[in-house]
């Protein structure tokens, strides 16, 4: 029997750990997914549109502790569709590597139906495009493409392969074997000169971001170091479940706009070690904490990647190394003595914390307040439960509500594309059946991907998907009165929506709806029941109630 290219990529993507391959179906592609009937470690989940299957992927890249996810779409309209995933991957430094179906090699530079040179068109968006012109680069590509996804900055590939080489034959072509990944471990120089400076510092911070979101035994070392050395540790933006918030070293969550409370305390502090964290507009509250280009404060900065290092912000110690190795290293060390003030320094910010997310907010005159929910759905969170949340004002309820404890995870996008909550959901439930998995969306983004939940029903799936529907783009609306005060904008930012629970029963979902307090306990009892198929919570809230933190005047 000859063997194809095409199921010489199927063997190569599964030497390489796949299992999952989320993709839309297309005839540019057709020998790899027919090849996949020869494979049965690959299963291919069929999505309703590539943006959906992109988000799954990166989704799926995030679940898999530095591992990429895997997206397959067609050329053309295919690629340009699974986009927002890509920029989400490329921006949240999530590994995946996406297969592009190309148009055939002799039709190249014709405009042949759907043709785009991918070299210029994603060469802002993926870490490298990798074309296939020859079948005995296909092995070859797919171990290049999974290596450098996963290694330094993690971040999405694209592997172009022509529809005719897919069909060539490769009796003879050797698998490619998967690259041993280089991880880079913390000099002991600059361990010691960290170690002195946390060792004497009175009020350090340390922010955790997505380069630590690792295996369990990570963040339980992370954990450890924080008890033994006296730290306070702040998980950044998307990322609050990597430090257990009800932990007394809990200095907060570093998301989009700390309140004032908080961050008049931060910047009270006198070192700042971002452990595994970018340093992002959004964290470091629009380049003011620390300054750019030259913080105020003593900067620690810890990223895989040395081109990533100063390249913002000028670091006092840069440090190009794994973080959880840097964690093990310090650990490694004799605990120091904890400096005077320290303990209060950590209780304060704590403090601080416990006060700002306190389950306490009023009623709303025009629905009900968003925040009134997501304090029951924390109160029925399991201890394995996966949360995903799409993008808009809706998450700040979220994010003030929803505490984290280890075992549990969130999933989302930080670069802020909607549409992320839904399919991630779905990834979720695909890979971790039985886990309670919930997906948090506003109206808008529900109606730009939650064609999925036809994607959760044919693969037994069963995430629960709950709308806060208010009837606008809220965070649009929010910005626009801040810049435009007075002015009008409802034409520019107001929705009009389905019943959304009749939409959940259209798919074979269940339906629920709250329109007031008296229905959440009862309605998320029902729908967080362990479960068999998805279910979708149609929430009727406040629009006057913008943000978790801000009430409009009615």
């Amino acid at each position: 029997m000859t063997r194809s290219v095409g199921r010489l990529v199927a063997e190569s993507l599964a030497a390489h750990g796949v299992d999952l391959l989320f993709c839309v179906p297309g005839e540019s592609f057709l020998g790899l997914t027919d090849a996949l009937v020869d494979v049965p470690a690959l299963k291919l989940v069929v999505c309703r549109h590539e943006g959906g299957a992109a988000y799954m992927a990166a989704a799926d890249g995030r679940m898999r502790a530095g591992r990429a996810g895997v997206c397959m779409v067609s050329r053309g309209p295919g690629v340009s569709n699974a986009m927002i995933g890509l920029h989400t991957a490329f921006h949240d430094a999530i590994p995946m590597v996406l297969l592009i179906g190309q148009v055939e090699r002799r039709d190249r530079g014709r405009g042949a139906l759907q043709e785009q040179n991918y070299e210029k068109y994603l060469a802002d968006t993926v870490k490298a495009v990798i074309p296939v012109d020859l079948p005995i680069q296909a092995s070859e590509a797919i171990a290049r493409a999974f290596h450098l996804a996963e290694s330094g900055t993690p971040g999405p590939v694209a592997v172009v392969l022509p529809e005719d080489v897919l069909d060539e034959p490769a009796n003879d072509i050797p698998l490619a074997k998967p690259r041993i990944r280089a991880t880079p471990g913390p000099a002991p120089a600059q361990v010691e000169e960290l170690a002195k400076r946390l060792a004497t510092a009175q009020r350090p911070v340390v922010l955790v971001g997505g380069a630590m979101d690792g295996p369990p035994a990570a963040l339980a070392a992370l954990k450890r170091l924080a008890e033994e050395w006296s730290l306070p540790v702040a998980p950044t933006h998307r990322r609050p479940h990597l430090f257990d918030s009800h932990h007394p070293n809990y200095a907060g969550y570093i998301g989009n706009r700390v309140q004032p409370p908080l961050m008049a305390a931060l910047r009270e502090a006198d070192l700042l070690v971002a452990l595994g964290e970018r340093m992002t507009d959004v964290v470091s509250q629009s380049y003011t904490w620390p300054t750019a280009p030259d913080p105020q404060i003593p900067l620690v900065h810890v990223w895989p990647d040395p081109s990533e290092l100063n390249r913002v912000f000028r670091a006092d110690l840069p440090m190009a190394c794994d973080p959880a190795l840097l964690v093990e290293a310090l650990l490694a060390r004799k605990t120091p003595p904890t400096p005077p003030g320290r303990a209060a320094w950590i209780a304060r910010l704590h403090g601080l914390h416990r006060d700002l997310t306190a389950p306490r907010w009023d009623k709303a005159p025009d629905g009900v307040n968003f925040s009134a929910v997501c304090v029951a759905v924390a109160e029925r969170m399991t201890a394995d439960a996966v949360l995903t949340t799409d993008a808009g004002n809706f998450t700040s309820f979220v994010h003030r509500h929803i505490p984290f404890r280890p075992g549990q995870m969130f999933l989302g996008s930080a670069v802020g594309g909607m549409g992320a909550g839904m399919p991630m959901a779905v990834a979720a439930s695909i890979r971790h059946p039985g886990r309670q998995v919930i997906a948090v969306t506003g109206d808008g983004g529900a109606l730009m991907t939650g064609n999925e939940i036809a994607t959760a029903m044919r693969h037994g799936a069963a995430p629960v998907l709950l709308v806060s529907d208010n009837g606008t783009y809220g965070s649009i609306g929010m910005h626009h009165a801040n810049r435009y005060p007075g002015r009008n904008y409802a034409d520019a930012a107001d929705l009009v929506n389905p019943d959304f629970a009749a939409w959940g029963r259209a798919f074979g979902a269940e339906g629920f709806t709250i329109a007031s307090e008296a229905d959440i306990a009862p309605v998320l009892d029902a729908a967080l029941a362990p479960r068999t198929k998805p279910a979708v919570v149609h929430v009727r809230a406040s629009a006057l109630q913008v943000t978790a933190w801000k009430r409009l005047k009615g």
